[in-house]
C-alpha cells in the first residue's frame, strides 16, 4: 500500500483504489491513477464504458455508490474473492470521473466504513476539480510515479458527542502537526491547533445540530513550526437510538490547493481587518464590496442574508435599479429588495448545498441570475454556526474564466463574511428588531392608481440604530379620490418607529371612513395626545380628486408638497400650516386647495433629505426644485432614484413620495338623491334612478338597477334611523349603486330563508343581480353598495352629465 494513501485506506480495509476520469470520447472513463496492490486480487480495467455493464458505469448513471461482493465469478478484473465500492466523483451537472475501491474477501465494507469512503470520495472530487487542468493523458498504472489525484495526506477520525473523546489516527495527528504522545483523546486539544478565525467555523461541526447529516468545510492550522496549513474535513453525524446526534464520522485531508497566492493572502488579511470593525449589517455589506468588487474586476456584487425563505438584500453595488435583471427591478421597493428563494431555483440549490458556485460564461441560468453575470458568476453561499446565514453574489459583464486559485479566494471570503454577519447580528439584535418592525409598518408597495402613478423610496439614518420615524402612505378613497400622507416622528429609534406604525394606521383609518382631510389630521392630533409620550410628529395630507385635479391640502408642522408642471418648471404653493400632532389637543389645521393640470409630478418629502448640519433647509429645498425641474416624469421611480441617490452619510431618515398625475381617460359621472322618510319613497328613489339611467343612455340594465335600489334603500329606511341617501355612479361600463344611512352595523345577509318567511330575501336579491357588493363603515354610519355590469356601449368616450346630476365631486349638494 502506498504510504501516501495508505491511512485511510487502512481503516477501511482497501488493498486498491483507483480513479477514472472521462476521455475525449464522452461516453468513456479511463484510468487515470492507482494506487495499492496492482497484481493483487484485482486488475483494475484501463477502460470503463458509461453506456457498458460495470460497476464504475453503474456508479456514474446512478449518481450513487455501488457496493458489490464477488465470490470470485464477480467483475471483469478480478482474480478471486472480492468486495467493491465504486463512488461517483461529482455529479450532475458535470461528472468528474469515480473511486474504485477494492478489498479481498466477501466480507464487503460495513457502514463505518462505506461512511468513511463516501467522504473521502468527496474529497478526491474536490482535488480533482482544481487538477482537472492537469490531467492530459491518462497514467500508466504500471509506472512508479505518485499519485496525482488521489488527495495526498489525510486520515479519519470518530468523535463520540457524549464524551467528547475523539478516535483520530496518526495521518490526521501529522496533518495537525500534533505528537502522538501529547494528545489526550479530547475534541479540544485538537481545536487548538486551529487558525483563531476558523475555530467557530469548526465548533459547529464538533456540536452538529438535531437535524444536521453531512457537513464540510476548509479550514487553516498552525504548525508547531509556524507553518500554515489547509485542510479540508468531510464529516457525517450519524444519529443514536432516539434521533439525538451520537458520532461523527470524518476525514481529515491536505487542502494545499486551496492555498492562496501572496496577493490573495493580502486581500483575506485586509478584508479580515475591515470585517472586524464592522459593527453592523450594512457596514460588512459594504465592506465585501469594497473588497472583492476592485480585485476581481467585477461587475456586480450583492450581498444578502436568509430570512426564512426570502433573500433579503443589504447592498446591491452599482445601486441603480437598472443595472440588475427584471425580477430585481420589480422587488426594488426602497432600501430592503428582496425576493423569494424559490423564484431562483440555481441559487437556491447552491445555498443548500453550501458550496461555491461559479458559472461561467452562457450557463443556463433563470434569468434573475443570468442578468447578473452574463460573462460569468460566482454564488458564494455564507456560512456560520453550521448553518447558511447569507450569500454574495458576484458577476462580470465580459467573459470571465474561473481558475482554482479565484476558487480558493472565494471560499475563504465566505467563511470571513459569514462570521461576520453573525456577529453583527448578535452585535445590533436591538437594530434588526427594529429595523424588523420598521419594515413591517411601511407599506409593502404602493396600490395601482386609474389616473397616475405613485412611487416612495425610504432610507432610514446611518447612525444611531438605523431606524426612524418617517413614514408614507397611499390610500385609495371613495369617489375617484386618493389620499398622499407623509410624515415624520421625532428622532430616529424603536420608539420613533413604534409611533410611526400608531399614526400610520389612525391615519388610514380616518381616511377610509370618509372624513375630510382637516378631520383626519385633527383626529390624529388627538390620537396622539392622548398616547402620553413625549414624541411628536409632522405631517402633510393631500386628497386628491382624481377625476378633476384637485387636491386639499393639509399641513402639520411639514414641509409643503412640491409641484413639477409639464413645462418643467418647478413651484411651491403657499399651504397653511397647523402645529405638529401630539403638541396641542384642539389645534387646528386649514384647508388649502390646489388644482393640478394632467403630467403634473407632486412630490412630498421629509426634511432628512434637504436639511441636515451642514445643508439649509432653504438650500436644499433648492436643489430638490432644481434636480426636479431636470428630471423626466415619464419614470416617477426613476425620479425617486435621483433624488435620493445623493444621501450617503444621513443623521436622519429619508422618505420621498411622488405622485404623477395624468388625469382620468374616462370620467365617472355620478348623481346623489336624498332619500326622504314618506311612505312612498322607496318609488320615488326607482322613478330618480330610471331617469338618471335614461339620461345617461343606460337603458338595458334599468329594471335590474332599479330592483337593487329598492332592496337598499327598503333595508335603510326599515333598520336604521337618521339621513339616507343614493348615489349612482358611472364609470365606462359598470355602474356602483351606493346607499348611505346613520347606522353602523353592517347588513347581514341571512343564511336560511323559508317560503313563508316575510323578509330576509334582500341581500340574496342584490348579491344576485350584481357583480359584486359590499359595505363600508362611514363617519357615523356606513354605506351599502353594489356594482352592475353593463352591456358595453360604442362610444366609450366622456359623458356629459344632464341637467339635476351632481358633478364628479365630493361635495356635491342633496336633491
Amino acid at each position: 500500500m502506498h504510504a501516501l494513501t495508505g491511512q485511510i485506506f487502512a481503516t477501511c480495509g482497501v488493498e486498491l483504489a483507483a480513479v477514472y476520469v472521462p476521455s475525449d470520447n464522452i461516453d468513456e472513463l479511463r484510468l487515470a491513477e492507482a494506487s495499492g496492490d496492482l497484481h493483487g486480487a484485482y486488475e483494475p480495467a484501463p477502460v470503463h464504458m458509461l453506456s457498458g455493464r460495470s460497476p464504475v458505469a453503474d456508479a456514474c448513471r446512478a449518481g450513487r455508490p455501488q457496493w458489490i461482493t464477488a465470490d470470485g465469478a464477480g467483475p471483469e478484473g478480478a482474480r478471486g474473492p472480492v468486495s467493491l465500492g465504486a463512488l461517483p466523483l461529482g455529479g450532475d451537472p458535470r461528472l468528474l470521473g469515480c473511486l474504485l475501491v477494492v478489498r479481498k474477501g466477501t466480507d464487503g465494507f460495513d457502514d463505518d466504513q462505506r461512511a468513511f469512503l463516501e467522504l473521502y470520495a468527496d474529497q478526491t472530487a474536490a482535488g480533482l476539480e482544481a487538477a482537472a487542468a492537469r490531467v492530459a493523458v491518462p497514467v500508466d498504472v504500471g509506472a512508479s510515479a505518485g499519485p496525482e489525484l488521489l488527495p495526498s495526506r489525510g486520515g479519519t477520525f470518530v468523535l463520540t458527542l457524549q464524551s467528547g473523546h475523539m478516535a483520530v489516527d496518526g495521518q490526521v495527528l501529522q496533518l495537525l502537526g500534533v505528537a502522538p504522545d501529547d494528545y489526550d483523546g479530547h475534541v479540544s486539544t485538537l481545536l487548538e491547533c486551529a487558525v483563531p478565525d476558523d475555530v467557530p467555523a469548526l465548533m459547529s461541526i464538533v456540536e452538529p445540530d438535531r437535524s444536521t447529516t453531512h457537513q464540510q468545510l476548509a479550514f487553516r492550522v498552525r504548525r508547531p513550526g509556524g507553518e500554515l496549513r489547509w485542510l479540508g474535513l468531510r464529516c457525517r453525524v450519524l444519529p443514536g437510538p432516539h434521533g439525538r446526534p451520537e458520532r461523527i464520522l470524518g476525514v481529515v485531508g491536505d487542502a494545499s490547493y486551496l492555498r492562496p497566492t501572496p496577493d490573495e493572502v493580502s486581500l483575506v488579511q485586509r478584508l479580515s481587518a475591515a470585517l472586524a470593525g464592522a459593527a453592523t449589517i450594512r457596514d460588512v455589506s459594504r465592506v465585501v464590496v469594497e473588497s472583492l468588487r476592485a480585485p476581481l474586476a467585477a461587475d456586480r456584487v450583492a450581498v444578502a442574508e436568509l430570512e426564512g425563505d426570502r433573500l433579503v438584500v443589504t447592498l446591491l453595488d452599482p445601486p441603480r435599479p437598472d443595472a440588475w435583471p427584471g425580477a430585481w427591478r420589480s422587488e426594488w421597493r426602497s432600501e430592503w429588495p428582496d425576493a423569494s428563494l424559490h423564484s431562483l431555483p440555481t441559487l437556491e440549490g447552491a445555498v443548500r448545498e453550501g458550496h461555491v458556485a461559479l458559472w461561467p460564461p452562457g450557463a443556463g441560468l433563470e434569468p434573475g441570475l443570468a442578468g447578473i453575470g452574463p460573462g460569468g458568476l460566482a454564488v458564494l453561499p455564507l456560512p456560520a454556526d453550521g448553518r447558511m446565514v447569507g450569500v454574495c453574489l458576484v458577476g462580470w459583464d465580459g467573459e470571465h474564466r474561473f481558475g482554482p486559485d479565484e476558487r480558493s479566494l472565494l471560499t475563504a471570503t465566505a467563511g470571513l463574511v459569514g462570521q461576520a454577519l453573525t456577529r453583527a447580528h448578535a452585535l445590533n439584535a436591538g437594530h434588526e428588531l427594529a429595523t424588523m418592525l420598521q419594515r413591517s409598518l411601511l407599506p409593502r408597495k404602493l396600490p395601482a392608481l386609474p389616473g397616475g402613478e405613485a412611487v416612495a423610496r425610504y432610507l432610514p439614518a446611518t447612525v444611531g440604530l438605523e431606524v426612524g420615524g418617517d413614514w408614507y402612505d397611499v390610500i385609495p378613497l371613495s369617489n375617484g379620490h386618493v389620499a398622499l400622507v407623509i410624515g415624520d416622528v421625532q428622532g430616529h429609534s424603536a420608539g420613533a418607529a413604534t409611533i410611526m406604525g400608531q399614526m400610520r394606521t389612525a391615519i388610514r383609518a380616518y381616511a377610509v371612513e370618509g372624513h375630510p382631510p382637516d378631520v383626519v389630521v385633527a383626529h390624529a392630533n388627538r390620537l396622539l395626545v392622548g398616547m402620553e409620550t413625549d414624541l411628536f410628529a409632522t405631517c402633510t395630507y393631500v386628497d386628491l380628486d382624481m377625476e378633476e385635479g384637485l387636491a386639499w391640502v393639509v399641513r402639520a408642522g411639514h414641509l409643503p408638497p412640491l409641484l413639477r408642471l409639464p413645462d418643467g418648471t418647478t413651484d411651491v404653493p403657499e399651504i397653511e400650516g397647523g402645529p405638529p400632532l401630539g403638541v396641542m389637543a384642539e389645534a387646528e389645521y386649514p384647508l388649502t386647495e390646489i388644482g393640478l393640470v394632467p403630467g403634473t409630478l407632486i412630490a412630498l418629502l421629509t426634511d432628512g433629505l434637504v436639511e441636515s448640519a451642514s445643508l439649509r433647509l432653504e438650500d436644499g429645498m433648492r436643489a430638490v426644485c432644481e434636480a426636479l425641474g431636470r428630471a423626466d416624469p415619464a419614470d416617477p421611480g426613476r425620479v425617486a432614484d435621483d433624488l435620493v441617490a445623493g444621501t450617503r452619510r444621513r443623521d436622519d431618515d429619508v422618505a420621498v413620495l411622488l405622485l404623477r398625475y395624468d388625469g382620468m381617460r374616462v370620467r365617472p359621472i355620478r348623481a346623489r338623491w336624498a332619500v326622504w322618510r314618506l311612505p312612498d319613497a322607496v318609488m320615488h328613489a326607482r322613478r330618480f334612478t330610471g331617469r338618471t339611467l335614461r339620461g345617461w343612455g343606460v337603458s338595458e340594465e334599468v329594471d335590474t338597477v332599479q330592483l337593487v335600489v329598492s332592496e337598499l334603500v327598503t333595508n335603510a329606511i326599515a333598520h336604521t334611523q337618521g339621513e339616507v341617501r343614493l348615489d349612482l355612479t358611472l364609470a365606462g361600463d359598470r355602474l356602483r349603486v351606493a346607499v348611505n344611512d346613520a347606522s353602523p352595523r353592517a347588513p347581514v345577509k341571512s343564511t336560511s330563508v323559508d317560503w313563508e318567511a316575510t323578509g330576509g330575501r334582500g341581500l340574496l336579491l342584490v348579491e344576485a343581480m350584481s357583480t359584486t357588493w359590499g359595505s363600508v363603515p362611514l363617519s357615523g354610519g356606513k354605506q351599502v353598495w353594489c356594482e352592475v355590469a353593463l352591456t358595453p356601449r360604442e362610444d366609450t368616450g366622456e359623458v356629459t352629465a344632464p341637467a339635476g346630476t351632481a358633478p364628479a365631486r365630493r361635495a356635491g349638494a342633496h336633491r
